[in-house]
């Protein structure tokens, strides 16, 4: 008799199991990831890839523009945006994810700043709000450089040439990736040329470079801001045990900054800089995979702590 009672409670938690494991919808294998083509969105993505790759799902990042990540998301084609920054995004939220086309998980980073920037020299020469731009025009040969054509903040700085904010009319906005962005920064400094660019925190660009952010620029910019993790409709009610770790997922600017610095020092690959983050800071999964399990229905934590 005792035998059968263990046979018949060993039973009942294979059945648990596996009605765990079969309790997700089986699209919910594979998780497909929105990348803009940011380094901080790389770091975000990547720890949330290696988390998912040791709970057993699959991952697949699809580097798209914003406009187009919001719109795969509204279509079912992207799972899952990390990289809502706001207010800097704010007309793309409004359409997709105020309106109820797309949902809001979580706020995964606060206290960020993302508006126009210049080097330091620049900035005790007078060049402190937008509208001290114009007024060292010459300097700066009438250039503001940006990031990927689509990017919200491009089309924010385009809205204020146009509009001729703070005498901008016959400025130029020139867009690039980030990467160019910032060799064209790292010229100027060399030669302490003036130069006006996009600038935001965390990002190692504020170790990398002695540089300020200009005032003045709030209505487009907003004064501090915050990063989302967005998902297409019903994605955490369908995918549970992903949404439970989405949800819990949450970064810091130290984080983002540490590691960003290893991969863009050539350090390390971004992979390689991501496991060796979570090797010296593993405390920070227990509130990651609170409340989630590994594909199979196993004990989550102790799954992405093997992977380590």
């Amino acid at each position: 008799m005792h035998t059968r009672r263990i046979m018949f409670a060993g039973g009942l938690l294979l059945a648990a199991t596996t009605f765990q494991a079969q309790a997700e919808d089986a699209s919910c294998a594979t998780v497909k990831l929105g990348d803009p083509g940011w380094s901080d969105i790389a770091v975000t993505n990547g720890i949330a890839s290696f988390l998912l790759d040791g709970l057993g799902y699959k991952v697949q990042t699809q580097t798209l523009a914003v406009p187009i990540i919001f719109a795969g998301l509204q279509k079912g084609q992207v799972d899952v945006f990390l990289g809502n920054w706001m207010p800097a995004q704010q007309s793309n939220y409004d359409k997709f994810v105020a309106s109820g086309e797309v949902d809001k998980l979580v706020e995964n980073l606060g206290g960020t700043e993302y508006t126009l920037a210049v080097p330091t020299y620049a900035f005790e020469a007078g060049v402190k709000t937008f509208a001290d731009l114009e007024k060292h025009a010459a300097k700066f040969d009438k250039k503001i450089y940006g990031i990927g054509s689509g990017a919200p903040a491009n089309e924010s700085i385009k809205q204020m040439i146009d509009a001729n904010e703070f005498g901008l009319k016959d400025w130029k906005l020139v867009e690039s990736s980030e990467q160019a962005m910032l060799v064209q920064v790292g010229r100027a400094v060399k030669r302490e040329q003036f130069v006006a660019f996009l600038g935001w925190t965390p990002h190692p660009m504020n170790v990398q470079y002695d540089m300020r952010y200009l005032k003045g620029g709030e209505k487009y910019f907003g004064a501090s801001g915050s990063v989302n993790t967005l998902a297409r409709k019903g994605y955490a009610a369908q995918c549970t045990n992903v949404g439970k770790l989405l949800s819990n997922l949450t970064f810091t600017q130290d984080m983002e900054n540490a590691i960003m610095d290893q991969v863009l020092s050539k350090q390390a690959s971004n992979a390689e800089a991501i496991k060796a983050w979570l090797q010296a800071n593993p405390a920070v999964l227990d509130g990651w995979l609170q409340g989630v399990n590994s594909r199979d229905g196993g004990d989550g934590l102790a799954a992405v702590k093997a992977q380590l």
